[in-house]
């Protein structure tokens, strides 16, 4: 098949790619499944087409307020003295494919205009009439206000590691955040290949996973670099091998030129 839709269907177009069924190609399946997912986790971590963008939402629960309010002790004991480190339950769990947390969406009582509020006198007094009132004092006054709230109140500082799917959040849990709410998210997550197929066929993955197979074969074939076979054929894997790594660099130094995101863009 020319578009690739599974990953066994990606799998046969990289080995007819490499020459099969004209060639035998030398590798075992299950060193194929390894190449391939080492392929799409490559293909998730730096091409911009194997991410996406997404608002998640989180409900705080009393279970996460009473684990929040206790701290977990870690006691390491050297040259005869022991020191005990404590640290804060103060994260949440997010999903395994999330790679990167960017934000999360400040919570207050924005939303909660009244008579007193001075956005809602703006509104009142100064834009009665949309037809003949400018909006340039109002826009500036709403940034200062914004700035305002950025200094006074500030952002919550935000410490995540993919491997260990936890977001710390570094604010009083108790106070900020009722039982009950939620917390809005923004995240970079994997693109699920089985859910999004037309992942297995894009053209940079069909060519990296081409190039890892062939880089496998010329693996296995240089252990028998040399050996003459019937009719006078000599294997020659150091070659495949050879060829192979050069593909991969030429990959690998394309996709961080051309379709990575700005690392600037991911937290994390």
């Amino acid at each position: 098949m020319a578009t690739p839709a599974t990953r066994e269907t990606l799998k046969q177009y990289a080995l007819r790619a490499l020459g099969k069924p004209v060639i035998e190609i030398n590798v075992d399946d299950d060193q194929l499944e390894d190449r391939l997912d080492e392929a799409l986790q490559y293909f998730a971590q730096y091409h911009y087409d194997g991410i996406q963008r997404a608002y998640l939402k989180y409900q705080y629960t009393q279970a996460d307020k009473d684990r929040m309010t206790t701290d977990s002790t870690e006691s390491i004991t050297k040259n005869s003295v022991t020191t005990t480190w404590k640290e804060g339950n103060n994260f949440i769990v997010v999903p395994e494919s999330v790679i990167s947390v960017i934000n999360i969406f400040p919570f207050s009582n924005k939303s909660n205009m009244n008579l007193f509020d001075v956005r809602y006198q703006l509104r009142l007094n100064d834009l009665y009439d949309f037809s003949s009132t400018s909006m340039i004092n109002y826009d500036i006054v709403l940034r200062h206000l914004d700035f305002l709230d950025h200094i006074l109140v500030g952002e919550k500082p935000l410490r995540f590691n993919q491997h260990d799917n936890r977001l710390y959040v570094d604010m009083d849990w108790t106070n900020d955040l009722a039982v009950g709410e939620f917390m809005v998210i923004e995240a970079y997550r994997k693109m699920d290949p089985e859910t999004h197929t037309d992942v297995y066929n894009d053209i940079f993955l069909k060519r990296y996973v081409t190039s890892l197979f062939k880089k496998q074969w010329g693996a296995n074939l240089s252990k028998f670099d040399g050996v003459a076979m019937i009719g006078g054929v000599t294997l020659n894997g150091r070659q495949i091998y050879s060829e192979a790594l050069q593909d991969i660099e030429k990959l690998e130094t394309e996709i961080w030129s051309t379709f990575e995101l700005n690392p600037a863009m991911m937290i994390g």
